[in-house]
């Protein structure tokens, strides 16, 4: 993968792993100097200050150009007005890269700010920064920090990085008394020079960095972050992040089901599924997720056992897991009489797996439990224990029961990954998960954050197994972001630069794609009686014109039409509406109804979106969305993830739906939004009448808004 930057890759790592540093700036600039002391820098360190007195301990420059050398990396502090000419400078002088801790800039919205901002781009054409509006970086590897603050870490041969948009974010993860081995903290705030996505690309080649964790706020070029994370991919590195905007508004005006169900967060959920990325709830489920990631990369599956001396630990277990991918399959026959011979025969063998105590000192025999089950082909074993304080209570009887787990884990041939895992973020001492990570065992911390952390450990895991699967497809022409408060609007409310065509005419289009459509005519009103006995019972008659987007509110549909004498009624109805009917043959051995919708995404493009359709839709919002390229594949897997699919397969009695047929007709929808990528503004087939095994579907509604030509 060949990409192009405007600085080079030696500016990249001068500025990330620097031999020399220069601090621009007062109070500021003190609070970095104190840090690199605390960390234990030992490259050379200038200071630069327009007016303050040098001192015995320290010498004052008065400016970039009065450096005795060139510095790798420099922090500047100062006002945002006089940040493009110190960058001017450092470009003159061939500097690294800097971080600009100044605010100010487009991060106001203003049309100064907006200025700085190219001022600075101007300035430094060539050069890579941090910022402006952050906090800095430190590199734990190699004891620097351009870190205004209090910095807090060992130093480490191996460890994941963070990259965070939030330098409160990257203290809070710094502060973190859960053990997470970090190498690299580094903020991005603007993201002007430096994006996620460009120090994602410029890691990878640091053998050193072990995984990637990221607090996103917004994604800068999704395109290039794709890119990035199927290069991690491809060299080891997973990524878990946590993105905010769960809960915002979608940021776009809806005229359809498909509008209003799928979300920008939506879209997110399914740009991190498809690109193998794990996206974590909270800062505590991040870091017990990247030490999966660190101590031997993705689990996988999400086939694991959880095991421990308690009864209600298990219970709890499987509650806290009710929501989540993770499966707790049975011990195979061989081993369900093996544990039976070394626990006895009042316990039950089962999983979540309650072992009482009854070996609890039988060092022997736990041994033996444990060999067993790390060698019983889950992707995870997990031995639930909470320990007591080390410093106040004894705790030498778990201290061996731990000592022969984390052997167990070692042994030969033992292919399940260990876990040690705690109900309580606080009941694993630090010396107990320093040991579990010297050994490659993971020490989990708080029994949801640690079940999520699997979960998501193990679907990236399933992801890995084929091939990197995102391409997303954008127009030429930027489709417009809608406000973040927009509300949902329909018809004529729309705006005026797209048009919508009528049903018929749809229909027609995704036709010629392949979709399957039923029976039907489109006739002048008059005739739609003798149409719909042309056609033979029972018949739907719709009013038909390109106005009518939302047919059913208006009463412009009459279902279930069975002869003659109901034909002419509705036709008569109908054509105070339109002038043309649309005369359909009605399906009536439907066993699913299922929405098909392609919409174009500010920001990820082109986005299939299935859910329940007909009038499941707004009742149920059962939706998910999907990025190209659309495959049999991935569809097949999306329908899997959506509660009504549950009726695809047969339920409660009733025939399984035409699964195959199905998974046709989405991607002859796909291939028609692909085919009008420059024009289509939205699409919404709802629903897709799914019908027995064997006997095909029909799409019985659908609505394209086209974009006007300019």
């Amino acid at each position: 993968m060949v990409v192009t930057h405007a600085w080079s890759d030696s500016s990249a790592r001068r500025l990330l792993q620097p031999q020399s540093i220069a601090l621009i700036g007062g109070a500021w600039a003190d609070a970095v100097a104190a840090g690199n002391r605390a960390i234990g820098y030992r490259g050379q360190l200038w200071r630069i200050h327009p007016t303050r007195a040098s001192t015995a301990q320290c010498h004052y420059f008065r400016s970039v150009d009065e450096l005795p050398g060139v510095p790798d990396q420099t922090f500047v502090a100062v006002p945002a007005q006089e940040v493009s000419g110190i960058a001017a400078a450092l470009q003159r002088r061939g500097a690294g890269g800097f971080v600009c801790f100044a605010s100010g800039f487009s991060e106001l919205g203003t049309a100064q700010g907006q200025a700085l901002t190219e001022a600075l781009v101007a300035s430094a054409p060539t050069m890579p920064f941090f910022g402006p509006n952050c906090y800095g970086a430190v590199n734990f590897f190699d004891r620097c920090a351009l870190w205004p603050d209090q910095v807090v870490g060992d130093p480490l041969e191996r460890g994941v990085a963070l990259i965070c948009q939030s330098g409160t974010i990257a203290l809070t993860l710094m502060f973190n008394e859960r053990s997470l081995p970090i190498g690299y903290i580094l903020t991005v705030g603007n993201q002007t020079r430096l994006a996620i996505e460009d120090l994602i690309e410029i890691l990878c080649t640091d053998e050193r960095v072990s995984a990637f964790g990221l607090y996103v706020e917004g994604i800068k070029n999704p395109a290039h972050f794709a890119r990035a994370a199927a290069l991690a991919q491809s060299v080891g590195k997973p990524i878990a992040l946590v993105k905010t905007g769960r809960t915002e508004t979608a940021a776009r005006t809806a005229q359809s089901h498909t509008g209003a169900l799928a979300g920008a967060d939506a879209i997110f959920d399914a740009f991190c599924r498809q690109a193998g990325i794990a996206r974590c709830e909270s800062l505590g489920a991040l870091c017990e997720t990247l030490k999966i990631f660190h101590a031997g990369g993705p689990l996988a599956g999400r086939r694991v056992l959880v095991m421990g001396a308690s009864g209600g630990d298990m219970a709890m277990t499987a509650d806290a897991s009710r929501h989540l991918g993770l499966s707790f399959p049975p011990f195979g026959s061989e081993q369900s009489q093996r544990l039976q011979n070394i626990l006895g025969e009042r316990v039950t063998i089962s999983n979540p797996f309650d072992v009482h105590t009854y070996t609890w000192f039988d060092l022997v025999a736990q041994r033996a439990l444990f060999d067993t089950v790390m060698t019983a082909g889950f992707d995870a074993v997990a031995f639930m224990l909470d320990s007591p304080p080390e410093q106040r209570a004894d705790i030498q009887a778990f201290k061996v029961v731990i000592d022969e787990f984390v052997a167990s884990a070692a042994m030969d041939g033992v292919r399940s990954r260990a876990v040690l895992l705690s109900s309580l973020p606080e009941t694993i001492s630090a010396r107990v998960r320093a040991q579990c990570l010297n050994a490659g065992v993971v020490p989990l911390q708080g029994q949801r954050e640690a079940l999520e952390a699997m979960d998501l450990a193990g679907a990236v895991g399933e992801n890995w197994r084929t091939p990197f699967e995102l391409r997303l497809l954008k127009p030429l022409t930027p489709v417009p972001a809608a406000p973040v408060d927009a509300a949902p609007v329909r018809g004529a409310a729309a705006g005026t630069d797209t048009y919508a065509l009528s049903e018929h005419q749809a229909k027609t289009a995704l036709a010629a794609q392949g979709l399957p459509i039923p029976r039907s005519q489109h006739v002048p009103s008059p005739q739609a009686a003798a149409a719909a006995d042309a056609l033979g019972y029972p018949v739907v008659m719709k009013a038909s014109a390109a106005r009518l987007e939302h047919k059913s509110d208006l009463g412009g549909v009459v279902l279930n039409i069975r002869n003659a004498t109901e034909a002419a009624a509705a036709a008569h109805k109908l054509s105070s509406l339109a002038a043309h009917l649309l005369v359909e043959q009605m399906i009536v051995d439907g066993v699913a109804e299922i929405l098909v919708g392609v919409l174009i995404d500010p920001q990820f493009g082109l986005t299939l979106v299935l859910g329940a359709g007909g009038t499941l839709t707004e009742i149920l919002r059962d939706s998910t969305s999907v990025l190209p390229p659309f495959t049999h594949a991935n569809v097949s897997e999306a329908l899997l993830r959506l509660r009504v699919g549950r009726l695809l397969a047969g339920f409660r009695g009733k025939p399984a739906g035409d699964v195959p047929a199905l998974i046709d007709a989405i991607l002859a929808v796909t291939r028609y939004a692909e085919s009008q990528l420059g024009r289509l503004a939205e699409l919404d087939v709802n629903p897709i009448v799914v019908r027995p095994a064997g006997l095909g579907v029909a799409a019985v509604d659908a609505l394209i808004r086209l974009r006007k030509e300019p």
